[in-house]
């Protein structure tokens, strides 16, 4: 038997090399997401000082999520009728100006906490265009046989930005104060207008969405005729829902680990690292045929994980296993932004596109509060067993329900021809070729791309990520 070599187990780095266009995007985009995770330290930092109540850094997380939530939907409808490309530089442009007026307050007269959180949902509200805009960038502009390997490198990137951003923060507010912080994410935003300015136009392949309330009727319909991409989204949202172990970490360090904060703060940090190992090895998945089940594959490990970790008692082995998890969760966003994008006709990509931001977004804030109604009736382990067990059972039940997810492959369906992971009654449109960059930008060197993650942060931000 063959053994696979060592360099095929770690991330596809192709897309960077091939590419000068995506090379621009990833780094751009990543610095800019840098920027946005030392911003996010630095509001609760301010608010926390000017109320010193938790009521109020609660709020950040809500005035993130409230206009990310309600304005999805309507959001990706506006990305299938308008150039992407445009829609997408027009939005970052206006979180630009958000975090410098959050800069101009740092570093003269500072805002009250109210203002400050309306400035934040201003720039969630901008994140809940440029979001489905920039969702749409992997289809258009990576060959299929790079996908899988451009959303792990976006995933190697979020990760980075999760574990360096709020020590960076830290450390700025500690040296500059909150200004300071606030004046690098500003800054930040240069490097991924810079990286975007690099893309060909993107106007919507096929018919433009209908407007208003028709377009996200349409989307919606599509989602439900569509198994492969239903299936995907609805096994996030139900592991995120069921699972979700954030909330839960102080009481389970002071019912088993004596308390010490120590361990609390490796807790988060466990799955963040598991994550990233993940993305660093992701040459051992991307490459595998069939992306749905190891979506599935990766869900159930996530709900094994933390089934797991809520019975141990040795801290070594609670770390270890949250490692897996953040691992685990990192294969399954992978393959289900895989499943999503390939099986998703480039003009309904915007509205697919703000669904899983909206399921990114909410799924990990509905879990953290299942969590925390479930431990407060019974117990911290008694929230994480059940809870991995739900995940477990609700993974079984889409998979039963969905043999379409089970049997995606790697490949675009063929547009002459039905889908075999869907209905034959709903066959592919033809997917766009990838555009050319006119040769002032990138010579002869046809581009390719990656979507980032949906929004500044993207998706499972409380877990790992996810988006």
């Amino acid at each position: 038997m063959a053994v696979r070599p060592p360099a095929a187990l770690l991330v596809d780095t192709r897309p960077l090399r091939a590419s000068p266009a995506f090379r621009r995007l990833w780094i751009g985009r990543g610095i800019s997401g840098l920027g946005a995770q030392m911003t996010l330290v630095a509001v609760m930092y301010q608010v926390w000082e000017a109320t010193g109540s938790t009521v109020w850094t609660g709020a950040v997380g809500l005035a993130q999520a409230v206009p990310l939530v309600g304005l999805g939907l309507p959001a990706g409808a506006v990305a299938d009728r308008v150039d992407r490309r445009r829609l997408y530089l027009t939005m970052a442009a206006g979180q630009a100006v958000c975090s410098a007026a959050l800069a101009v307050q740092g570093l003269g007269g500072r805002l009250p906490a109210a203002g400050v959180l309306g400035v934040l949902a201003a720039q969630s509200a901008l994140g809940a265009f440029s979001g489905p805009a920039a969702g749409t960038f992997v289809p258009r502009l990576l060959p299929k046989e790079h996908l899988a390997a451009g959303l792990a490198l976006n995933r190697v990137a979020f990760q980075t930005q999760m574990l360096a951003g709020p020590a960076l923060g830290g450390l700025v507010i500690g040296a500059w104060g909150v200004g300071g912080c606030y004046l690098l994410d500003a800054l930040s935003f240069t490097a991924g207008l810079y990286g975007a300015f690099g893309l060909p136009p993107m106007p919507p392949e096929g018919e433009p969405s209908r407007p208003g309330l028709r377009g996200v009727g349409d989307g919606l319909a599509f989602l439900a005729r569509t198994p492969s991409v239903r299936g995907a989204l609805l096994t996030d949202l139900a592991t995120m829902v069921l699972s979700m172990p954030i909330s839960l970490f102080p009481l389970v360090n002071a019912e088993r680990f004596g308390g010490d904060p120590r361990t609390l703060g490796l807790f988060t940090t466990a799955v963040a690292v598991g994550g990233v190992l993940a993305s660093l090895l992701s040459g051992a998945f991307t490459r595998l045929p069939r992306p749905g089940l190891v979506m599935l594959a990766g869900s159930a490990g996530w709900g094994v994980s933390l089934t797991l970790f809520g019975l141990v008692t040795r801290p070594w082995a609670a770390l270890g296993l949250l490692a897996v998890a953040g691992a685990a969760d990192t294969v399954a966003v992978v393959s289900r932004g895989t499943i999503v994008r390939l099986h998703t006709p480039g003009a309904m990509l915007g509205r697919v596109g703000a669904a899983e931001q909206i399921v990114g977004q909410a799924g990990p804030d509905l879990g953290n509060m299942r969590a925390g109604l479930v431990a407060r009736t019974s117990s911290g382990t008694t929230a994480l067993v059940s809870g991995g067990l739900l995940c477990l059972a609700a993974i079984a039940l889409v998979a039963a329900s969905t043999p379409g997810l089970r049997g995606v492959t790697g490949a675009r369906p063929d547009p002459a021809g039905p889908d075999p992971a869907d209905p034959p009654a709903e066959p592919m449109a033809e997917p766009a070729p990838p555009l050319a960059v006119p040769p002032s930008r990138e010579g002869a060197v046809p581009p390719s791309g990656t979507s980032p993650p949906p929004a500044r942060p993207g998706p499972h931000t409380a877990a790992t990520d996810g988006s």
